[in-house]
């Protein structure tokens, strides 16, 4: 979708360029938070899911950049980014449910 704005609208290009690094800080942080989320799921970790959890937080404040703020926001990507935030809000929750039980279960 960048390739799609850079190319047919006039995006400036300070802005472009700012778009696209914190779309590749928006693809690290989702790289670690599912690694985390997995991590701590397999191994019934809670400080490797409350990691995950902590990570999601910059991560929905990047889905809310890409939503409302970015230069030109598109409605394909309006869409995505509030499916996107949708997603974020029941994993959260399932995440704080999650959390609780591995904190409450009995280690070996």
């Amino acid at each position: 979708m960048f390739i799609y704005k850079g190319v047919l609208l006039p995006y400036p290009s300070d802005n472009l360029v700012l778009d696209l690094v914190l779309l590749l800080l928006f693809l690290g942080l989702e790289n670690l938070r599912i690694f985390y989320g997995w991590k701590g799921n397999l191994c019934e970790r809670s400080l490797s899911s409350g990691l995950s959890l902590f990570i999601l937080l910059p991560c929905a404040a990047l889905a809310v950049y890409y939503l409302l703020l970015q230069t030109f926001v598109l409605r394909l990507e309006f869409l995505l980014s509030a499916v996107l935030l949708c997603f974020y809000a029941a994993e959260f929750l399932l995440g704080l449910f999650s959390l609780s039980a591995f904190s409450r279960s009995k280690g070996y």
